[in-house]
């Protein structure tokens, strides 16, 4: 039996009070009136060079518009349309600072969210990875169960806080979703066109019904694989085959259309047929690295004796495989939407490519290029440390992916990674770690009457 080292649970305590700290930190300092906004603003250089140029135009149009009011009432006339073009002005400076206002509101909710979803939807990644197992009834696999089961625990308190989220989201504590605001509603025909489907009860019934499906899969695949290891038939091993297929079959449409609902829809006006196989490789990858770091964890510490260089080997070329997929994935839906060049599809790869260029290509670079570079080679895939590194970067890589696809649309060029960012990403580490080692310590790290188990304990090739 695996014991939570006293250290390790000590940390994921800490982690989770500094980023809780950070977090409540983010909200009390966000901006709550345009005052405030104002105040931010004057304080920014770049703002108030701006500033300053703004009033000494508007000047130079009322000295102008004094002039002309002395000579003639055709320069009166003209003063006048200055005037009007001078209210405009006004208006849209105002309404810009009211976005800004909702844009600087949205930063913590944003970095909450991106967190949440990010390590909700990884231990979703290795729950599909697990069920793929049973349903393909690989032999290598069998050793690493106990490993899937522990971080697919994360997936019941990480489906409770998001939810929370979506609700609170609902109830207009935020601006992370332009179709949730009836005013942004009420002068969109596109987004009114597709109420019917965009509201938020349908919404949350979704959600609610999607992490059903995905925590009754957990719950019962757990429940069997703890009866299976006491049975003296392999009764259970077939009751998790048959869930296991059923469960895929209901995946990979729950997570298409959520993949729509949680993320894309952030971007009401925007679409792609690929996004849902997109956003599942993201988090496919990312649940199959942890799978791979946290079994090199438990082994140097003396647990999975069973676990060999093979083993590791495989699951690394996993990480390399299903990188290039992503890869793949990502080229595609980016060179068909910039080659057609339709204004309601390319605005998204031109916004991310003119205001996020550092975090934009450093994502692509971070998933792919390294991935590439250090994961093609065999010998390397047998090496812990370079392992340990390349899933550090690929997990870190596919947090920024989460990145790119909420924050332009929520926080505009008001994005940064700061403290609210920072803070999420330790309070839901914090979280994740704890609940994952929590639950390794409940039942025997190896199955014991797995039908494949012996071919697991002697995978060699």
């Amino acid at each position: 039996m695996y014991t939570f080292s006293s250290k390790l649970k000590t940390f994921s305590f800490v982690l989770m009070a500094l980023g809780l700290v950070g977090i409540v930190f983010s909200f009390v300092n966000a901006p709550s009136t345009i005052e405030d906004v104002k105040a931010l603003m004057q304080n920014d250089h770049h703002h108030e060079a701006a500033h300053v140029a703004h009033a000494a135009e508007a000047h130079g149009h009322a000295a102008d518009t004094h002039v002309a009011d002395a000579n003639s009432d055709t320069h009166a006339a003209n003063a006048h349309g200055d005037a009007h073009k001078a209210a405009d002005a006004h208006d849209d400076h105002a309404g810009h600072l009211e976005h800004t206002l909702h844009q600087l509101q949205n930063k913590p909710w944003a970095a909450v969210y991106v967190a949440c979803i990010f390590f909700m939807l990884l231990s979703v990644g290795a729950l599909a990875f697990y069920a793929i197992q049973f349903a393909a009834q690989a032999g290598w696999s069998p050793v690493l169960f106990r490993v899937m089961e522990g971080i697919t625990a994360y997936l019941l308190p990480g489906s409770i806080i998001f939810f929370i989220i979506l609700v609170l989201t609902g109830s207009h504590m935020n601006h992370l979703f332009t179709w949730m605001d009836a005013d942004v509603v009420a002068h969109d025909k596109l987004i009114q066109a597709k109420s019917g489907y965009l509201n938020v009860p349908f919404f949350l019934i979704r959600a609610a019904i999607f992490l059903i499906i995905w925590n009754g899969y957990r719950f019962l695949s757990r429940k069997y694989s703890i009866a299976q290891d006491n049975a003296t038939d392999n009764r259970f091993f077939k009751k998790s085959f048959n869930l296991s297929a059923l469960f895929l079959v209901l995946f990979i449409i729950s997570e298409s259309i959520m993949s729509w609902d949680w993320i894309m829809s952030v971007d009401p006006h925007w679409y792609s047929t690929l996004f849902g196989w997109y956003v599942f490789a993201s988090f496919f990858v990312s649940g199959i690295t942890a799978i791979t770091m946290i079994t090199l964890y438990l082994k140097s510490k003396g647990y999975l004796e069973e676990v060999n260089k093979s083993h590791i080997h495989d699951l690394a070329k996993f990480m390399f495989g299903i990188s290039i997929f992503w890869t793949y994935l990502w080229f595609s839906q980016f060179m068909l939407i910039w080659y057609s060049n339709i204004p309601e599809e390319v605005t998204y790869f031109v916004t991310r490519i003119e205001h996020f260029k550092l975090p934009f290509f450093s994502m692509l670079a971070l998933n792919f290029i390294f991935p590439l570079l250090i994961l093609m080679s065999a010998d390397f895939k047998r090496l812990t440390w370079i392992i340990v590194g390349a899933g550090t970067v690929i997990l870190f890589g596919h947090y920024m992916d989460f990145y790119m696809m909420i924050y332009p649309a929520t926080v505009g060029e008001q994005w940064s990674i700061g403290i609210p960012e920072i803070s999420a990403i330790l309070f839901f580490l914090g979280l994740f770690i704890f609940v994952v080692f929590t639950a390794l310590t409940k039942a025997p790290l190896i199955t014991s009457r797995n039908p494949y188990m012996g071919e697991s304990k002697h995978f060699h090739y």
